[in-house]
């Protein structure tokens, strides 16, 4: 039997981050569905679910993997988002940020030196904030 799905399987996209991401939404459509009773998310866990399917036996490889690249690349754009927004977050107690009028780079200074002059390391403009 396990090598009857090894030929079958051979030359098909297989599960991927997509498909395992898929899945995983398609388990919490379900659970959604289960507990709030409302069939929209019943349907669009199906729907989902022949999708995810659909991309797992096909044999168009390239055009999958093509699928899973733009995936993996927006989760990591937004992964990256997401640690810069919580160093940001963590520094806000001891330093302030502004945008340089000049070429909008962000500067950040240290807290409670009062009035100062900031120069921007992009452009080299000067100046004047609080910090």
């Amino acid at each position: 039997m396990r090598e009857k799905l090894y030929r079958f399987m051979s030359g098909r996209n297989g599960m991927d981050e997509l498909s395992r991401m898929e899945s995983w939404l398609v388990l919490i459509l379900l659970l959604a569905g289960v507990l709030t009773r409302l069939g929209i998310f019943t349907v669009l866990a199906l729907i989902l679910m022949i999708h995810m399917y659909f991309r797992v036996f096909s044999k168009n490889t390239a055009k999958r993997y093509e699928e899973n690249q733009r995936y993996v690349n927006f989760r990591y754009g937004r992964t990256v988002q997401w640690n810069r927004a919580k160093k940001h977050m963590g520094q806000m107690k001891t330093h302030r940020f502004y945008r340089c009028p000049a070429c909008k780079q962000k500067v950040r200074v240290p807290r409670g030196h009062g009035r100062i002059e900031i120069s921007c390391p992009k452009c080299r403009e000067k100046f004047i904030r609080r910090s």
